[in-house]
């Protein structure tokens, strides 16, 4: 089985794609406490580190097959002041770090689609260039959760490089031939829990995929679906994005319902065992910020395929 070590790990939906795909983690490290204890309550074998990782002592994982992270968003993102480098908040300085003490076959980042705009061109090129310094030909692509049968678009950046002796066995994932899940599909069994009366034709009514969960952060506000224009884009498909409910509705509830935890993280991509430690608010930001496991799972299965297809040729070469 191969090996991981994971950056800024949140809830675990990068983490638990990499399982699916066969990873097993050394360790997941993570500085959010609620998150950590996410991490901890659905997999209390997994070596949690709880702090910021520019304190993280890499060397005793230096013989890991990929290193991954979703490392912290706001630096490039287009609702923020897209800082970049300049943000204090940019961690790939020392995620570049620990990789060089690592030096894994592979490297796996998520990121907004912000990353890849004009304004950020020097910075690639310049993390591309220190990336192939250290050995690695690295490749970046625009990736739409809803191409692998997640309910909703989510547009992420995730930036791969990989050893050059395994590169040419590399390739994206392709996307899922068919259309995925409504958002009335995904969520009619949870929204009729309580034997609500209008679910059926709720559903009915919610037959899209979902806006771009928003996570939001622990500076602004509650528990929410986004800004203005996500709320509406809810409200179009039948949905109350003010706020976060507690439970589903009840059997006589009339107007428009809220989404509860568990129907967001549904659908983030998350299956319906993977728990959520904190309140409300602190587990929705979780759910909201979190990479999707599919989407996750999709690329791990590619990089997988590529570090191992090279041990399996030169063990048919070795054995001719």
């Amino acid at each position: 089985m191969l090996s991981s070590v994971e950056l800024c790990a949140g809830a675990g939906g990068q983490a638990l794609g990499l399982e699916q795909a066969g990873f097993a983690h050394e360790c997941v490290a993570e500085i959010d406490k609620d998150a950590c204890a996410t991490l901890r309550l659905n997999r209390p074998e997994w070596n949690v580190w709880e702090g910021d990782i520019k304190n993280f002592d890499a060397s005793a994982y230096k013989s890991v097959d990929i290193v991954a992270g979703g490392l912290p968003c706001p630096p490039f993102s287009v609702a923020g002041k897209q800082l970049g480098e300049r943000d204090e908040r940019n961690l790939f300085p020392a995620a570049l770090d620990i990789i060089d003490e690592i030096r894994p076959g592979a490297i796996m980042i998520e990121n907004v689609r912000g990353f890849l705009g004009p304004v950020f061109e020097d910075y690639r090129e310049e993390l591309r260039s220190k990336l192939h310094a250290l050995g690695y030909k690295a490749d970046w692509q625009l990736l739409n959760a809803s191409s692998f049968g997640v309910p909703q678009l989510r547009p992420r950046v995730v930036i791969v490089a990989i050893r050059h002796a395994f590169v040419e066995h590399f390739k994206w994932p392709d996307p899922i031939t068919h259309e995925p899940p409504t958002v009335g599909e995904t969520l009619f069994d949870l929204m009729a829990e309580n034997g609500w009366t209008g679910a059926h034709s709720w559903a009915q009514q919610a037959n899209t995929i979902a806006p771009t969960i928003v996570g939001g952060s622990k500076k602004h506000g509650g528990p929410d679906l986004g800004p203005t224009r996500a709320k509406r884009a809810w409200e179009a498909i039948g949905v109350n994005g003010k706020t976060i409910a507690a439970e589903a509705p009840d059997r006589d509830f009339t107007g428009m319902p809220r989404l509860t935890v568990p129907m967001v993280a549904r659908i983030q991509g998350f299956p319906d065992d993977w728990k959520f430690s904190g309140k409300k608010t602190a587990a929705y930001r979780q759910v909201g910020n979190a990479f999707p496991p599919p989407v996750a799972r999709a690329v791990a299965a590619e990089l997988s395929h590529a570090l191992m297809a090279k041990d399996r040729i030169y063990q048919v070469r070795t054995v001719a």
